[in-house]
């Protein structure tokens, strides 16, 4: 039975709320609670990766669980969503993100409403972004291909990895990267870093996709 549009929708909305949630609340609350830089990014990439393996598992029977523009764009680049309705599912997105920023706030007793100071730029930054998302969107196709039912696992422990070996500590989401402009917390980005961010992120997943094309040749029959 397909899912209708509205639910599926409600899924990439509700779902990316709850990864941003999961953000910048558990960003929130390591650094509130260790005062170490280590130990603070180490408790929100437990966190996000968790949170990313429960989120999938529940809502990518619904719409898929893309939660993220760029896994949307590769996925319309091979022909597995309409250009249409990934439109729709990029605004739901990013609503839903930004939904999630101010429930995160609010439930920590800050300002709901704010706007990111966290430097994080240059070609090296550029670059984390651009691999972090090639990485993330070409193992979704591999795992999809391969092993559907481990696409929640391969998804949660590649971000969790990603964290730590690349420089910007892996955004890889375009959505993910607007809403965390909208916090001054531990896992805020100035607004005027965003742009150049998106765009090593974009980059990075037409990268993957046309990557995964060639690496289908060699799936199993």
């Amino acid at each position: 039975m397909t899912t209708g549009l509205g639910y599926r929708l409600g899924a990439e909305a509700l779902g990316t709320f709850f990864l941003l949630a999961a953000v910048v609340g558990s960003g929130i609350m390591a650094e509130r609670l260790t005062g170490d830089v280590a130990l603070a990014l180490l408790a929100n990439t437990i966190a996000t990766g968790a949170a990313l393996y429960v989120l999938i598992t529940a809502f990518g029977p619904v719409s898929g669980a893309h939660f993220n523009p760029a896994v949307t764009l590769a996925m319309a680049l091979r022909g597995r969503i309409g250009w249409g309705e990934g439109g729709l599912f990029v605004i739901a997105q990013i609503l839903g993100g930004l939904l999630g920023v101010v429930c995160a706030h609010v439930m920590f007793e800050i300002a709901p409403l704010q706007i990111g100071d966290q430097t994080r730029t240059g070609p090296a930054q550029w670059l984390a972004e651009a691999v972090a998302t090639f990485g993330l969107v070409f193992f979704i196709f591999m795992a999809v291909a391969r092993r559907p039912d481990s696409v929640a696992m391969v998804v949660g422990l590649y971000i969790t990895s990603a964290y730590w070996f690349t420089a910007s500590t892996s955004f890889a989401n375009p959505a993910v990267t607007i809403a965390r402009a909208f916090t001054t917390t531990f896992s805020g980005i100035a607004p005027g870093d965003a742009p150049a961010f998106i765009a090593a992120q974009l980059a990075g997943a037409v990268l993957a996709a046309l990557a995964a094309i060639w690496f289908d040749r060699f799936k199993p029959a």
